[in-house]
């Protein structure tokens, strides 16, 4: 099983004040699969707490990935970029270009999206976009490649591609 976390990012989610249906419908996406959601929060668009609870997630937790959703707009207070890329030790520029290309097939919006996704020791961390279906959407087009990713972090899978 792949130990996955979900981490919604949130500033009225995380004050009560909006129901979080993203992170709901990540979980739902990956059920019946080898994904087990073995984490999920909701917390502020604030790049410190963001920080901090990637780091849990990584370092204390050891999640094999981590799917944040929320904070990758145009916003003053979208900050998942930024959080993500003080935390990562390499960046994996390829999971947003394909996120971003597939997108553009679906709605030009796609271009304003800021995510980036990239490793830290053992762990992979996504971002997606904040709603549900936009979120949904660009999952479904990376899984597929994620299972050989993951087995190559975790050393349990071939170097190369077959």
């Amino acid at each position: 099983m792949v130990r996955t976390g979900i981490l919604t990012i949130s500033d009225k989610g995380s004050r009560n004040e909006r129901i979080d249906l993203t992170g709901p419908a990540i979980k739902d996406t990956l059920e019946h699969s080898i994904y087990s959601v073995e984490y999920y929060n909701i917390i502020p668009d604030e790049i410190d707490l963001i920080c901090e609870e990637l780091i849990k997630m990584c370092d204390e937790l050891h999640l094999d990935l981590i799917l944040t959703n929320g904070g990758t707009g145009f916003s003053k207070r979208d900050v998942t970029p930024e959080a993500t890329m003080k935390v990562i030790k390499k960046q994996v520029p390829g999971i947003p270009e394909a996120m971003r290309q597939k997108s553009l097939a679906i709605t030009p919006k796609a271009m304003l999206s800021r995510a980036t996704a990239g490793i830290r020791d053992n762990t992979l961390i996504v971002n997606l976009p904040g709603s549900p279906k936009g979120a949904v959407e660009n999952l479904n087009f990376i899984l597929p490649a994620l299972p050989h990713g993951i087995e190559i972090l975790n050393g349990t899978g071939g170097e190369c591609a077959r």
